[in-house]
């Protein structure tokens, strides 16, 4: 029995037929990038949003709104969540 749906590559393929959106993905890679190491970081050590949060002295929604790309942090967060994560972060401009 096959699935329903669209695989979500199927679809990101078609999007990036198009300049103006491929301009944009491209522009918000870095963000999401590091966001997916966070959160597989925080899958790693089998934690939840909220002990992160307790770890870095913040709100679960924080870590929330963090993880869904809804929040721009500062610099200073995410090295706290990284410490938290028993990770370090390594900033490289090319």
């Amino acid at each position: 029995m096959s699935k329903a749906g669209v695989k979500f590559e199927d679809i990101k393929a078609r999007l990036m037929r198009d300049e103006e959106f491929k301009a944009e993905y491209e522009k918000l890679k870095p963000r999401y990038e590091l966001i997916a190491q966070i959160i597989d970081a925080r899958n790693q050590l089998n934690i939840t949003q909220e002990e992160l949060a307790l770890r870095v002295g913040t709100q679960k929604s924080n870590i929330s709104r963090f993880e869904s790309g809804d929040y721009n942090p500062s610099l200073d967060f995410v090295i706290k969540i990284a410490r938290s994560l028993g990770k370090e972060i390594h900033i490289t401009i090319n």
